[in-house]
């Protein structure tokens, strides 16, 4: 597989405090300011060099999309001290990868996967995160669960072992449209607040699953002001994807 190199004059520290300095003008127009927003860079079709140039850079939470690219990243990300999430659309058969070498998986989107991660671990005998992806903008071409279905997914995933729901991720929909994007974002939220209500009462074990993964570098804003703790980013730190 044939991976990018970083490009020339391409200054990974430059690029992350201009992202960090969009989500703190985010969180304070939003009336969330010092919230903590985690900024996670995507590596997609980049070298281990690049990957690692990031981390290196203080991105230490690296996103990324294709296990055969992180088998060939794996190590280096490891060494240079990355918290490593599975971001992209995973099989079955490619889960071992993700239990070799990720923190967290946060694209499960059915309960064979979660059950085949859920076996992998106790192999390693070694603890996974997850969260569980949901489909908030009903787009065919995305994957994830009916926004309906999260909350019983979730629950199903928490009571396997080896695994953590930490909480809830999303692809926004694809539109320049501000108030439908940030629908889709306020029903993750809806979502996660439901998840953490009924902890409180006992019915369901998900206290952990705080999280919102969701926004990328077209759409942070927006994500940020409807609650998201993580945003995805990957040409606004890395610069414009070279071709895959």
């Amino acid at each position: 597989m044939d991976l990018s190199p970083a490009p020339a004059g391409w200054d990974p520290a430059a690029a992350l405090e201009q992202v960090k300095a969009r989500v703190h003008i985010a969180e304070a127009a939003s009336g969330r300011a010092g919230s903590g927003v985690r900024v996670l860079v995507a590596t997609k079709t980049w070298d281990a060099d690049a990957a690692a140039a990031v981390v290196r850079a203080g991105g230490t939470l690296v996103g990324e999309s294709r296990m055969q690219e992180l088998d060939i990243k794996g190590e280096a990300l490891r060494a240079a001290g990355a918290r490593v999430h599975v971001i992209g659309q995973l099989q079955r058969n490619k889960a071992a990868t993700a239990v070799q070498y990720a923190d967290c998986v946060q694209t499960v989107d059915h309960a064979r996967l979660a059950e085949r991660l859920s076996r992998l671990c106790l192999e390693a005998e070694r603890e996974l995160d997850v969260m569980v992806q949901v489909n908030v903008s009903g787009e065919d071409s995305k994957a994830g669960v009916h926004p309906d279905e999260a909350l019983a997914i979730a629950s199903a995933v928490q009571a396997l072992p080896a695994l953590t729901v930490t909480g809830f991720m999303t692809i926004g929909l694809n539109s320049r449209d501000e108030d439908a994007v940030r629908e889709g974002y306020a029903r993750l939220r809806e979502i996660r607040d439901q998840a953490l209500i009924r902890s409180e009462r006992g019915s369901v074990g998900l206290g952990s699953a705080w999280e919102l993964s969701m926004g990328m570098s077209q759409d942070l804003e927006w994500a940020v002001a409807e609650g998201a703790t993580m945003v995805r980013v990957g040409t606004a730190v890395m610069g414009p994807r070279p071709p895959a």
